[in-house]
């Protein structure tokens, strides 16, 4: 049979150009460095020196405005409505005595998370407020979320009005969800890996807020605990529990102490707090014993020259030579 001259082929795509390949298993390693480089170029860009982490719930929407119902998401994160069934009654339905002993339950809970978010809320905001008076050419304590709704927007909420920088490191979920509008534009995150947001949660924090919350809440706060009782974080991290009401009600700590499974002075990991402004003065005590320790002078960054308004040039036209762009 004649051989016939086979067809002309298409140039092959690059390496990283290839999304069957940067999308498969043989790709994990790129996009796990992904996750770590691409955040860390952003951080040094803005300027970003170190965090105070916001932890609570993501499930109730805010009551900041007279006309807005209080309302219970589907999931943690979820821009989806919890069933009409699990929502919290409306004032409609008790008038009407058309709410559920659960509905009911729910409405009284409702009212103590809105109050709680306006606490955190509040909160960043001062933080943020007293952190843009630090001198300094990186910006210092910004206020971090998980970047979705309930505490989470409430964190980022505070700072935006106050003025500040703020992180919204956010994670893909299979069910749709956004983030909330408050966070910074470009320290806005979405990470596949779990792993590699609690990298970032840990890596850059000197202070971790826990509002209450649910799974989400209760595992970031014991990972972060037990990176301190371990003495694997190289720095002192304050974590500041907030609720003292809620929390002993959900776990009992010191119970932990008395039979023995941690020690004592593991409970001086951790202090409570139940206002923001008690919650203020606790994290600024730690925060300025923090910026005490720190008295080597800083010659890249000096003191008191003021955070420039655009972002810092990277390392490679800061540092190296004069390298064309990959096109």
């Amino acid at each position: 049979m004649p051989i016939h001259d086979p067809e002309p082929l298409y140039p092959a795509p690059l390496a990283y150009h290839n999304d069957d390949f940067l999308n498969s298993p043989d790709g994990r390693l790129f996009r796990i460095l992904a996750e770590y480089q691409e955040p860390m170029t952003r951080f040094r860009r803005e300027r970003v020196q170190d965090t105070v982490v916001f932890f609570g719930s993501a499930r109730f929407r805010a009551l900041d405005v007279a006309s807005h119902e209080l309302e219970l998401l589907e999931n943690t994160g979820s821009a989806k409505p919890a069933p009409p069934s699990e929502q919290p009654a409306s004032k409609e339905e008790v008038a009407r005595g058309a709410a559920s002993a659960q509905q009911l339950k729910l409405a009284e809970a409702a009212v103590e998370m809105a109050r709680y978010y306006e606490d955190a809320r509040q909160l960043a905001g001062m933080i943020s407020k007293w952190a843009m008076t630090l001198p300094g050419r990186r910006h210092r304590y910004v206020v971090t979320s998980g970047g979705g709704p309930g505490i989470m927007e409430a964190a980022n909420r505070g700072a935006y009005e106050a003025g500040g920088k703020t992180i919204g490191l956010n994670i893909k979920l299979p069910f749709e969800q956004m983030p909330n509008p408050y966070i910074t534009p470009d320290l806005n995150f979405e990470f596949h890996y779990f792993f590699m947001r609690k990298f970032w949660f840990a890596y850059l924090a000197k202070a971790l807020v826990v509002f209450p919350g649910g799974f989400g809440t209760l595992d970031e706060m014991f990972e972060l605990l037990t990176l301190a009782q371990t003495h694997k974080l190289a720095k002192k991290i304050t974590v500041l529990i907030y609720g003292s009401d809620y929390w002993k009600s959900v776990i009992n700590l010191e119970v932990l102490a008395e039979k023995g499974a941690i020690a004592m002075k593991d409970l001086e990991l951790f202090q409570f707090a139940d206002t923001p402004e008690e919650a203020f003065e606790k994290l600024k005590t730690a925060l300025m014993q923090d910026l005490q320790q720190q008295t080597a002078p800083d010659r890249d960054h000096p003191q008191g020259d003021g955070i420039p308004a655009t972002p810092a040039p990277d390392a490679q036209s800061l540092l190296g030579p004069d390298i064309a762009k990959t096109r």
